[in-house]
């Protein structure tokens, strides 16, 4: 298992070191740049987003987030256990993916207190450098799959509330959150 050796606390900060941007800011609408330099000052990066996702009760945070441009995202599916450490994926690239799809609830810690079902593949295979530089090749299945994909497409400038199916519950939630349909570009899940 590759897990992240950036040292964090998983306590919630009262401030996280980090805003994350919310649905509508431009930056969450650019593709991401890939990382040319793994350092010390991306391991800090790497260090400000994990508290900042723990802080905000998240599970997983990609960098455009934060408003960083940079093809970064990292992941804790059990942030409630100090014993599992989180993830880090550099550069990542969905290799493979399987047949079978899953529809789940989805939510974002750019568009707090949404929640929507999302179609995505059960389980997918990503190649990523890990926050010394070192590649890695993954299977990953289930929610870990899911908050992977779900960070990738925020790499790409999408966002899960892009790919809602259903366009009714879509325009009454983000309604009821306060959020505009006209900020959503649909894609289509394939």
């Amino acid at each position: 298992m590759v897990n992240s050796t950036v040292a964090v606390s998983k306590t919630k900060l009262k401030t996280p070191p980090l805003s994350v941007e919310v649905l509508g800011s431009k930056v969450l609408r650019q593709g991401a740049k890939r990382v040319t330099q793994i350092n010390q000052e991306l391991r800090e990066l790497v260090a400000q987003m994990l508290k900042t996702m723990y802080a905000k009760d998240g599970i997983g945070l990609a960098a455009p987030q934060v408003g960083i441009l940079k093809q970064l995202l990292v992941l804790d599916i059990d942030p409630d256990n100090p014993a599992t450490p989180p993830l880090v994926l550099i550069n990542p690239v969905l290799e493979a993916q399987s047949e079978a799809w899953a529809l789940q609830d989805e939510g974002c810690l750019s568009i707090p207190g949404v929640f929507l079902p999302v179609k995505r593949p059960v389980q997918v295979t990503v190649s990523f450098k890990d926050e010394f530089g070192k590649l890695h090749r993954r299977e990953f299945s289930d929610l870990t799959a899911r908050v992977i994909l779900h960070e990738m497409d925020h790499l790409q400038g999408v966002m899960f509330v892009d790919r809602v199916e259903n366009p009714l519950a879509l325009a009454q939630e983000l309604s009821k959150h306060r959020f505009s349909l006209a900020d959503v570009r649909r894609v289509t899940s394939s």
